[in-house]
């Protein structure tokens, strides 16, 4: 019996040249990516289908104010993007895109495929496509790879996906623990569950945000990991890797979702969420 397609996919059957079919085998075994995903990514590269486009659910400075109720669907998500990250209904658990799917790393430390109808309260994806891509050595420190990201940034006043491939000799990560109603991002986060792998290989997933938008989304660096295994996931708080490979898209377009939810109607944003977002989500500095 073939696979069952999601909604918004349609099956669509064409053949490919020797050539190309070679091309594609090689890129998927040296990326990791799935041909689909790899053709999915060419097709909108090659007819402009929303590149450098953010699609973002809710906003960081709602999240401060504890606003969790989940506004979107997963399957909804994926029609936006093939990468990303986010949380779910009632800050269920740290959210991961990658080659379109997503995942739920909850604070038991398992890492789940969520049903289609599994809502979410806050949302960044977008279609990656890679502008700029490097190689490193040893990474030493969340700083080290900071760094390593700050070359291939092009300034300051735009925002950048990130995708890093590598082998991670120790991750310090943390998942959010499913909050109480009424509780802020700082209370909720102040009892996550933290964990610390070592020797995994996979991909952190994230933006960087200017620090201008920090009431839309994370200013600075904001990266989950999903492990090639799928079987660890989480924010990464500190990182040390063998070698790693750094892309990133640059990201001049902003798509804003905002809930009709009570809870975003009646919050009051009017406050900075950065001190607070600095603490919730984990200050490297």
């Amino acid at each position: 019996m073939p696979p069952t397609l999601p909604k918004n996919h349609q099956p669509l059957s064409i053949g490919l040249p020797g050539s190309l079919r070679k091309l594609l085998e090689e890129h998927c075994q040296r990326s990791g990516e799935t041909a689909e995903h790899a053709v999915h990514s060419a097709l909108a590269a090659y007819l402009g289908h929303e590149r450098h486009t953010i699609f973002q659910v809710s906003t960081s400075a709602a999240l401060v104010e504890g606003v969790y109720d989940g506004c979107v669907t997963v399957g909804e998500l994926r029609r936006h993007g093939d990468f990303g990250l986010g949380t779910f209904d009632g800050l269920d658990g740290e959210g991961i895109m990658l080659n379109g799917e997503i995942w739920q790393a909850r604070s038991d430390g398992t890492v789940t495929r969520p049903p289609d109808d599994a809502l979410v309260p806050f949302w960044v994806a977008t279609h990656f496509v890679a502008d700029a891509t490097s190689h490193a050595g040893k990474i030493s420190s969340w700083a080290d790879l900071v760094q390593e990201i700050d070359a291939l940034r092009s300034g300051e006043n735009i925002s950048f996906a990130i995708r890093v491939r590598g082998n991670f000799r120790r991750v310090k990560y943390r998942t959010a623990c499913k909050a109480e109603p009424g509780e802020s991002l700082v209370e909720a986060t102040s009892h996550q569950a933290e964990f610390n792998a070592e020797h995994v290989t996979g991909t952190l997933i994230g933006f960087w945000t200017p620090m201008y938008a920090r009431t839309i989304n994370v200013p600075g660096y904001h990266l989950h990991l999903l492990s090639d295994d799928r079987e660890r996931g989480g924010h990464v708080l500190e990182i040390e890797a063998d070698e790693v490979e750094v892309s990133l898209a640059t990201e001049n377009h902003l798509s804003l979702a905002l809930p009709e939810t009570a809870s975003f109607l009646q919050a009051d944003l009017t406050r900075d969420p950065l001190a607070d977002l600095a603490r919730a989500e984990g200050d490297h500095d």
